[in-house]
């Protein structure tokens, strides 16, 4: 089995504070942090026992080259990537939901469809709808970025009637989010794919809003393959996709959807390869590029001289 980077522990000099959250470790120097993509793996909200190989690196080079690919819609950011598994930007102040845009009725949407919610977010769904149709128009749900725990659906008006973020910073943020889907869309048709839902995330720094962590990762967006899409739907067959879904789907079938007292299943070598493989693929489909492995002995030490070289720090 391939190494993998779970945890970091290191301690820069200039360091003034570290943070780590599900998947990343953040770094913090005064107006810059240095954010570490791990190959831990959440779902359910919930951070799994093993770690993935290869997934930070596929993490981290996708949203690099998404984020570069959508900087003349709002600016990012992402200064310098002097690692696989590294970025390096503005520390900017996030705001606390994750905009969540949905093209198609799939995964948490539809199972709420599903159980009988006929709105999502405040935003009303038609009848009649089977999972993985196309939406009449993509639709804005938002959540609320919880520290630990699970992040919740919170409609449009929630967020403003309680300041959460402020009426005109939500309008651009609405604007960006579609822009940026619909950009997706587009790079993700180049590739025979369908952009299904993805999530951003947005800061502000000197009164200038940022898309700030990841964008189009298989972390944070679904994608369907576009071939053989209106068949499969047509005979009510599941949807081939690439995505975090299918993880999610095998611990639905192994009886854990993140609640009280349940057990993640046993991960496997087998079942952590599979995992990796799904992520290099959708690497691939997405870039259209080829996925280089990283064949050094120590990931971690690599990654810590290629942050100190680049900062300049000992």
């Amino acid at each position: 089995m391939p190494q993998a980077v779970k945890e970091t522990h290191f301690d820069f000099s200039g360091q003034t504070n570290f943070y780590r959250g599900k998947v990343r470790d953040i770094y913090y120097f005064d107006d810059l942090l240095v954010m570490v993509a791990s190959d831990r793996i959440s779902a359910f909200d919930v951070i799994l026992p093993r770690a993935i190989p290869c997934k930070g690196q596929v993490l981290n080079q996708i949203a690099s080259k998404a984020l570069k690919a959508t900087q003349d819609i709002v600016p990012n950011w992402i200064q310098a990537s002097p690692d696989p598994n590294v970025s390096i930007g503005f520390n900017c102040e996030p705001f606390k939901v994750e905009m969540v845009i949905r093209g198609y009725l799939a995964g948490h949407a539809w199972r709420e469809y599903r159980d009988g919610k006929r709105q999502l977010c405040g935003v009303p769904l038609p009848e009649g709808l089977k999972e993985s149709d196309r939406l009449p128009e993509p639709i804005i749900t938002p959540a609320t970025k919880a520290e630990e725990g699970h992040d919740e659906d919170i409609s449009r008006e929630e967020i403003i009637s309680q300041g959460i973020v402020s009426e005109s910073d939500y309008i651009e943020l609405e604007k960006f989010t579609r822009e940026l889907f619909q950009r997706g869309t587009e790079i993700a048709a180049k590739r025979g794919l369908i952009l299904v839902d993805t999530k951003y995330e947005f800061g502000k720094k000197n009164d200038q809003i940022y898309l700030i962590d990841e964008a189009h990762t298989p972390d944070s967006s679904r994608y369907f393959y576009a071939e053989g899409y209106e068949d499969r739907q047509s005979r009510g067959e599941r949807q081939k996709q690439l995505s975090k879904e299918f993880v999610r789907e095998w611990l639905i079938e192994n009886g854990f959807q993140g609640k009280e007292n349940q057990q993640v299943p046993e991960m496997t070598d087998e079942v952590v390869k599979s995992i990796s493989d799904r992520y290099i693929e959708l690497f691939e489909r997405v870039t259209g590029e080829e996925f280089v492995k990283d064949t050094s002995g120590d990931i971690a030490s690599r990654i810590e001289n290629n942050i100190k070289n680049h900062l300049g720090i000992n």
